[in-house]
């Protein structure tokens, strides 16, 4: 499945027509939302917790470059090899010279959502590599050949039915709608591929840098084969995914399961801090890492943008998002969605391919009451929208409209006359109807015009409103 933010507008239009991918949307994100607001309530703590991790990202992002360095010293101290790539087309280049060394074959994947970045599966699919995805929601979503429509839940868009059809469909197996039916399917499938896989490659969700490891988050216990049974492991780690040590890594793991998954904790926490020791046993014989790029360092030379980056992908600003809620991830046509997506979707791919994305937003605040690590993505993105019209990316009717409305209000008498009218034009209309403005009201209400106007409930109020004494106007004037 190939998309592209420069179609979000078909993409919305297909997804509000899909009355069967908005219930199962919505559901999903309601019932995340109450079990985050459940576990949130238990923790009197939790702003004192944003903050911290806020302050942390924050650090570690304006002083990126030092601590990238001390980072790949001690991991090539601990044993790991450290690879970096600029793009994702270096990026591809340097895994698949890797794997062509290492004569690997077969590969599993877990929590790597950075790889979507590079459309992996597809590269090491058209030379020859077979790629399988093991969460059990990228499973489902690899076997349509769809991207994930949730940061966090890639299959929240498909109901157990959706599921039961597509295992009977793909995998040639009875249809059951049964989730722990479908389940046992999926693991028996999964099993066999963990056990002959050459490599194993997963994301991170945080590095530490004094320590020289990172560290994987999960609750299905495919993560943990990943990394420890195949003989070589290669992590995919986005370079904005650091922090100073692991000392800074508890509030980290507070905020995100709850704010993920409404959990207390993830089910499974791996420290990968280099390949097989002796002493255990176990794990992999060879760790690489890949410190990706891929547009961030743009990002971080901006002062105020930079923030975005602080972004630990719980997806609660998804759940929360009005917007995200109507049409799922898929309409956002990119590999990042929602409130923190659209933020990132102009940075990373530049303000023609997403000079949409800035506006499915309705800027109401919720995404930045819910982020764990307090990143102010209203304020961003009314930063972003500004940069599309500075670009000359917005629409030709969206200029031609504020140019018209400059030399409007530049004309106060017009001004009165074009406001006075449309409030009369709508006394005409039958009922309560709204005003109706062509290619607006088909999809939404525009709401009804005040009969009287600002500039005659101005007036009236200053005739109202209660006069100074005198003696409060000399107090005033002293």
């Amino acid at each position: 499945m190939h998309t592209s933010p420069i179609h979000t507008k078909t993409y919305l239009h297909e997804a509000l027509a899909d009355s069967r991918l908005r219930e199962a949307v919505d559901k999903a994100t309601q019932t995340a939302l109450k079990k985050r607001a459940d576990k949130v309530e238990q923790l009197p703590w939790w702003e004192e917790l944003r903050h911290q991790a806020h302050q942390t990202k924050k650090e570690t992002l304006d002083h990126l470059d030092r601590y990238l360095e001390l980072f790949e010293e001690n991991c090539q101290k601990n044993g790991i090899v450290v690879h970096w790539a600029r793009d994702a087309e270096e990026a591809r280049t340097i895994i698949l010279e890797l794997m062509r060394e290492k004569q690997v074959q077969s590969v599993v994947k877990s929590k790597s959502l950075t790889t979507e970045e590079l459309d992996l599966n597809h590269f090491l699919s058209a030379n020859h590599i077979e790629s399988l995805e093991t969460d059990l929601g990228e499973y489902i979503v690899q076997l349509l050949d769809q991207i994930p429509s949730h940061l966090t839940a890639p299959a929240l868009h498909l109901t157990r039915v959706d599921v039961g059809r597509i295992f009977h469909e793909k995998l040639g197996v009875p249809y059951t709608e049964d989730p722990d039916a479908l389940l046992q399917i999926a693991r028996a499938r999964l099993r066999e591929k963990f056990l002959n896989a050459d490599m194993g490659i997963s994301g991170v969700n945080f590095a530490m840098a004094r320590e020289g490891s990172f560290c994987v988050v999960e609750n299905e216990a495919n993560g943990f084969l990943t990394v420890g049974l195949p003989r070589i492991h290669l992590a995919v780690m986005g370079i904005e995914k650091l922090i100073p040590d692991l000392a800074s890594l508890p509030p980290f793991l507070k905020l995100l399961p709850v704010s993920a998954t409404g959990q207390k904790a993830t089910s499974y926490l791996h420290i990968i801090g280099g390949p097989r020791r002796a002493s255990t046993g176990e794990g992999p014989e060879e760790v690489h890492l890949l410190l990706l790029d891929n547009g961030r360092s743009r990002i971080l030379a901006d002062g105020q943008l930079r923030e975005t980056l602080c972004c630990i992908r719980c997806g609660a600003c998804l759940n929360v998002c009005p917007i995200y809620q109507q049409v799922g991830g898929h309409a956002y046509g990119w590999v990042y969605m929602g409130p923190i997506g659209i933020t990132l979707i102009p940075q990373y791919l530049g303000e023609a391919e997403g000079r949409y994305a800035p506006y499915l937003s309705s800027l109401c605040g919720a995404c930045f009451e819910i982020c764990p690590v307090r990143i102010n993505i209203p304020h961003h993105l009314l930063k972003l929208r500004s940069r599309v019209v500075e670009t000359g990316n917005s629409g030709w009717m969206e200029r031609l409209a504020f140019r018209g409305f400059g030399w409007l209000a530049s004309h106060p008498r017009i001004y009165r006359i074009a406001t006075w009218f449309p409030g009369k034009f709508q006394q005409l209309l039958p009922g309560e109807r709204a005003f109706p403005v062509p290619g607006y009201s088909q999809k939404r209400a525009l709401g009804r015009f005040d009969g009287r106007g600002f500039r005659n409930r101005y007036n009236s109020w200053l005739r109202k409103r209660p006069q100074p004494s005198s003696s409060q106007e000399k107090e005033a004037r002293s």
